[in-house]
């Protein structure tokens, strides 16, 4: 039992605010993208992001794992991310620290996805049962190619001191 819950209720409180962060992340990335600031949906993702993180700390485990690293980052990277969407209000260098911190943000929650799908689903843990196998590093360097170019984007396109903020 994790937290008085049974480990497969806890496991489900924990990967759906992980999803619902990817969905929400991947909106506001698309709206960095297009010019756009969408604070609703930055709350959502920044918040749903940070649960899944924390969260995670609260499976039982033996010792640290590289979960416990990559959360780790997520929770720095989230919290620069927070700053400077909400202190500093993307002005000056917080753009740009705000743009880098939530692509990486969501970047480690699709890597986790990714790996997890890997470990989970038998066609994929078929195809790699040690991650350490091609169609694995495949497919971890296809998000992270993916990531990077979108994070490129990102920070050339996202301008917010010249948008006009939109509210879902």
């Amino acid at each position: 039992m994790v937290l008085g819950m049974w480990l497969s209720a806890f496991t489900t409180l924990h990967v759906a605010p992980s999803l619902i962060g990817i969905a929400t992340g991947q909106i506001v990335v698309a709206g960095m993208l297009g010019s756009k600031r969408f604070d609703g949906w930055t709350a959502a993702f920044l918040a749903m992001t940070m649960l899944t993180s924390v969260a995670g700390y609260s499976f039982p485990v033996e010792r640290i794992l590289p979960s416990h690293v990559v959360r780790a980052i997520s929770l720095v990277v989230l919290a620069l991310a927070t700053t400077a969407f909400y202190r500093f209000r993307l002005e000056g260098a917080s753009r740009g620290i705000f743009v880098v911190a939530a692509v990486i943000a969501l970047y480690l929650n699709v890597f986790v996805l990714v790996a997890q799908g890997f470990l989970k689903v038998p066609a994929l843990k078929a195809l790699a049962p040690t991650q350490s196998e091609p169609p694995f590093l495949i497919a971890e360097g296809a998000v992270l190619v993916a990531f990077v170019a979108m994070g490129i984007g990102a920070f050339r396109s996202f301008h917010p001191a010249t948008l006009e903020r939109i509210h879902p």
